[in-house]
């Protein structure tokens, strides 16, 4: 048995989702043709009270669609020092839009009203970039899964209205915070200008991410994706997993989470580990003792087919996820306490 938590995206079709792939009708997305694509953004859409969605291959892709679409070269977006547009995409914010970021040095990914006031450069300031947009992202993946508090979501946008910028929400995890904080898709798509939902992690869809937003700023998309080399044909087979997965595999998030806090539980209940990140959703970070080796930890785990993260600085992080079975639970936190 081996059990792989590195991470969300490593889980494979279940069979009603590779029933629901096979039977799916199709067409040519480039030409707006594929019945199961069009389905597939419309309930999006629908869902998130959303003028406009549009299926991207990628959450990244969706995302530096995103940036463009809100900014100019030469123009910054303000996120948070673990934002994923900064660490994790490549670049792709300099390289696909010509912008730079203005870090926030946030909480775990998370940043106030207040901070991303102040992060605003003057607009009469020609030195400087000009502020052009406000990017967060929840859950917070570097963060640890962190979930943002609603009402400090609201006073940022409060902020972006005052000073004219724009207000994108990296929602790769989502669907991991609504279902955690109760939340539901209407409340994010009345706050933002722009959000991408992630279909190939928590929701164990094999490929795919969705960019929602406003028509205004929506009526470029199609364009900024043939730009970056998004536009697929019979894309349909995969649209239909996004389909199979909203009606199934949503509500039983919860169960990643309530894992992800008993793995927590015997994590900070052994010697070794000097600490273990607060635990919301489904991903757990912890810290070893200084005195542990981090390349000699993740070999112990691996020889007992036990495979996870190891993020440096003796940090290490484990992701629950659908195909992370029960056996697989019990057999985890058996192994954890032996070591």
């Amino acid at each position: 048995m081996i059990i792989d938590l590195r991470s969300d995206t490593v889980t494979k079709p279940t069979k009603g989702m590779l029933d629901a792939m096979m039977s799916a009708e199709v067409g040519d997305d480039v030409y707006k043709e594929d019945s199961s694509v069009n389905l597939l953004e419309k309930r999006l859409a629908e869902m998130f009270g959303m003028d406009e969605a549009l299926f991207f291959p990628t959450g990244s892709m969706a995302n530096q669609a995103a940036l463009k679409l809100h900014t100019n070269p030469g123009e910054q977006v303000i996120c948070d020092k673990y934002a994923h547009i900064y660490n994790y995409e490549g670049g792709g914010a300099s390289f696909n839009s010509g912008i730079s970021c203005k870090l926030i040095d946030g909480h775990r990914g998370m940043f106030t009203s207040a901070q991303a006031e102040e992060a605003i450069n003057p607009p009469d300031f020609y030195h400087s970039p000009l502020t052009s947009l406000i990017e967060v992202e929840n859950t917070t993946n570097k963060g640890g899964g962190a979930c943002w508090d609603f009402e400090e979501l609201k006073k940022i946008r409060q902020v972006a209205d005052k000073h004219k910028l724009g207000y994108h929400l990296d929602g790769a995890r989502l669907w991991n915070a609504m279902v955690f904080k109760k939340e539901n898709p209407k409340q994010y798509g009345e706050l933002f200008d722009t959000i991408s939902v992630c279909l190939s992690k928590g929701l164990g869809c094999p490929v795919g991410s969705v960019l929602l937003g406003k028509k205004e700023l929506m009526k470029g998309a199609l364009r900024v994706r043939k730009i970056l080399g998004g536009g697929m044909r019979q894309v349909g087979y995969l649209a239909a997993a996004g389909i199979y997965a909203l009606d199934h595999h949503i509500e039983r998030l919860s169960e990643d989470h309530k894992k992800a806090r008993e793995i927590g539980e015997v994590l900070s209940q052994l010697p070794f580990i000097k600490k273990v990140e607060p635990i919301e959703t489904n991903i757990i970070i912890f810290e070893l003792n200084n005195n542990i080796s981090e390349t000699d930890f993740l070999n112990r785990l691996k020889e007992k087919n036990i495979h996870i993260i190891g993020m440096g600085s003796n940090k290490l992080r484990m992701v629950t996820h659908l195909d992370y079975t029960d056996n697989m639970h019990e057999e985890l936190l058996k192994t954890l306490k032996k070591i």
